[in-house]
């Protein structure tokens, strides 16, 4: 048995007075208390599976309607196998046929802590995929499992898929860089390791985004400097956000932008 946290849709393993993720200063517990649910309980109140093909190779998987903050879990089809990256926090039949249509799932992984989801669920209901977590955001699991793993730096998936920790919102917080996205060009998922605004022309770097609490403009830099190291052009959110090309000239834009107004570069427009 196993509880889902309503607000950030995180699996627990038991049911504390208060969720530990919405407590932290990055999220939020609502006005009238902590509220948990069981699958069942979600599946009783209509709560559905959605599974929608984002391109070639890239299947997005939530529910409707959304559980916690909602992310999109993303499927990345591989030729060396497939990754669930961001799962949902609901898991019903209907979407582990859509995962397991694809081909084998070789790895289960989240971007940061907000985002695990049911990820031991997930494992579970795919016969025991491995679950990789950050070890630097180790103490953040709620419902442990020896089908998780700890990694650090990169994580190799397959030859044309890998996991890559910046940090900023989480000291773990990561993106998976897929060579074989966008036609070829690179896709990168970041959950909100990154936020794509909805301009859809420049990303935000935070380290709370429903608190507003912004990162340092030395931090925002380090990590633009490792994001565009990486190969890719098309960037995707936890959202439906996406910016659709040029992701590392937006990265590079955004990262100065940041780090020129918490300087004080601006402040004589304020």
């Amino acid at each position: 048995m196993f509880w889902l946290c309503r607000t950030c849709g995180v699996e627990h393993d038991a049911t504390p007075d208060v969720c530990a993720i919405c407590a932290d200063d990055r999220q939020w517990v609502p006005a009238g208390g902590q509220q948990w649910a069981t699958l069942e309980e979600l599946v009783a109140e209509g709560v559905r599976s959605t599974v929608t093909v984002l391109e070639p190779g890239l299947i997005g998987i939530g529910s409707t309607p959304p559980l916690g903050i909602g992310q999109l879990g993303k499927l990345v089809c591989t030729p060396g196998g497939n990754m669930l990256w961001d799962p949902s926090g609901f898991v019903d039949d209907t979407a582990v046929a859509a995962v397991t249509e694809h081909g084998p799932v070789v790895g289960i992984v989240a971007s940061h802590p907000h985002m695990f989801g049911a990820q031991v669920q997930w494992s579970r209901r795919l016969g025991g995929v491995p679950v990789y977590v950050n070890a630097a955001d180790a103490h953040w699991v709620m419902r442990p499992d020896p089908v998780i793993s700890y990694w650090s730096d990169r994580l190799q998936l397959t030859p044309t898929l890998t996991v890559v920790q910046v940090g900023g919102h989480f000291p773990g917080s990561a993106v998976a860089c897929w060579d074989d996205g966008a036609d070829g060009r690179g896709v990168l998922l970041v959950g909100d390791t990154v936020f794509p605004n909805p301009d859809r022309r420049t990303v935000a770097f935070l380290r709370s985004y429903p608190n507003r609490i912004p990162l340092s403009a030395a931090v925002v830099q380090r990590m633009a400097g490792t994001l565009t190291q990486l190969r890719f052009d098309r960037i995707y959110g936890l959202l439906d956000n996406t910016i659709a090309a040029d992701g590392p000239a937006v990265i590079r834009f955004s990262a100065d932008r940041h780090a020129a107004w918490v300087r004080g570069d601006h402040d004589d427009l304020t």
